[in-house]
């Protein structure tokens, strides 16, 4: 019986973006958070005594800044082959743009399955076969799985793979293929990578995703890590999930629906940030918070977001292991007072300039004059010259148009409301 680690989707060193923005941001918790995490990936593998590492692409995120980043992985592995620990990894598509990592020396307990064919490596001692592919470009549209070779007989085969299988929703389709292609070649597990969320696809074989091990934005929330595989005459038993991450981003949704006032709102928030505070049990959480439901006091929220903006920033920092990433006001004005036709309304031209609104915001601010006065209550993103972060996201691009849409129209309906 021996055990072994299947990680993937390290992105050590992965570069911030946005987070300047933010000037109670946690920066520096959060540069060194992939960091973090790989030295628990390190720490688990020895406490667990495996006999190898499995690495499924991406360990890298794109060109170094310098060395350092590097020099940290090779390090790391050194401590691995104290131990008697090997590594196999195969580069994934963000590997693939480092050309810098091309010329790092690496250990010689690790391997770096060849880009150009597959490639087996054989563990005799254990009777393991070991099937893999690295990436030669960023963009592989290539069914990688279709050329690697049949199972080698009274071996465990296992198969590693950087791949999007038919597709998995934001992320780009890299090396396509089916799960009947992977089940075609006879293998007892699939170690994958590319999805950075986990995902157990299948049992027989053993197909997995294991996820990122450390969450870097607010749509990788949740638990964060790495599975834990154990082997038995040849046969794998036992596949666990076991967390790595420092850090934990987390979508907070408070139903303002039955709030008279924002006091009330205030309130509600403060009750499920200290239940979050808890659950989290001292693990350090970057929560976005999201206010809904048809509310009596749609307007006043909207009108008075940055106000509740800087309190509930507050209220977070006070609990000291909670940083308020973002609020979202997504509620729907319950008295039905947001007019029928923007035609009918004297700021027409403004609310089809918010229909169509695109970036950057300089073009718009030009355009739209009114927009002067509301942008120390706009969006960070859209102040801070962070377009590159969101110009091939039609997703978030989506949510911040109708953040500013409903800003902007909460200042209308104060307006005309009158004082």
């Amino acid at each position: 019986m021996f055990r072994f680690l299947h990680a993937a989707d390290i992105h050590l060193d992965s570069p911030l973006h946005g987070l300047e923005s933010y000037a109670d941001a946690p920066v520096e918790q959060l540069r060194q958070a992939t960091r973090r995490a790989f030295d628990n990936l390190i720490e688990l593998a020895i406490a667990e005594r495996v006999a190898f590492l499995l690495l499924a692409g991406d360990l890298y995120d794109g060109e170094w800044r310098d060395y350092n980043t590097g020099l940290f992985f090779v390090n790391r592995m050194g401590r691995l082959r104290k131990e008697g620990i090997r590594v196999f990894l195969v580069s994934g598509n963000h590997d693939a743009a480092s050309r810098i990592s091309k010329a790092l020396l690496l250990p010689d307990n690790v391997h770096l399955f060849a880009g150009n064919a597959p490639e087996t490596m054989r563990i005799e001692e254990l009777r393991v076969a070991l099937h893999g592919q690295s990436y030669q470009a960023r963009s592989i549209t290539d069914n990688l799985a279709a050329a690697f070779p049949p199972a080698l007989p009274h071996y465990c085969n296992i198969g590693l793979l950087h791949t999007s299988l038919t597709g998995r929703e934001g992320h780009e389709p890299y090396a396509p293929c089916t799960l009947d292609d992977l089940r075609g070649r006879g293998y007892a597990y699939w170690a994958l990578g590319h999805v950075h969320q986990r995902e157990e696809v299948c049992q027989e074989p053993w197909v997995i995703f294991p996820g990122n091990i450390q969450g870097r934005q607010i749509r990788e929330g949740g638990e964060k890590g790495a599975t834990l595989v154990t082997v038995q005459e040849g046969r794998i038993v036992a596949a666990e999930h076991r967390p790595l991450d420092v850090l934990r981003w987390r979508h907070c949704r408070v139903d303002v629906s039955g709030a008279p006032d924002p006091v009330a709102v205030e309130e509600a928030v403060r009750a499920e940030l200290v239940a979050l505070e808890r659950e989290a049990a001292g693990m350090p959480l970057a929560v976005r918070l999201t206010l809904h439901g048809r509310s009596g006091i749609h307007s006043l929220l909207h009108g008075r977001a940055y106000g509740l903006n800087e309190n509930f920033r507050g209220l977070a920092a006070g609990l000291t292991d909670i940083w308020l990433e973002k609020l979202v006001l997504a509620t729907e004005n319950a008295l039905d007072q947001e007019p029928t036709s923007e035609e009918e309304h004297p700021l027409a031209e403004l609310l089809r300039g918010i229909a169509g609104l695109d970036f950057p915001l300089d073009a718009l601010a030009a355009s739209l004059p009114e927009l002067a006065s509301l942008k120390s209550k706009l969006p960070p993103e859209l102040l801070h010259g962070e377009d590159d972060l969101f110009r091939n996201d039609p997703d978030r691009r989506r949510e911040l148009r109708e953040e500013v849409r409903a800003l902007l129209l909460a200042r209308l309906l104060t307006q005309s409301e009158g004082p």
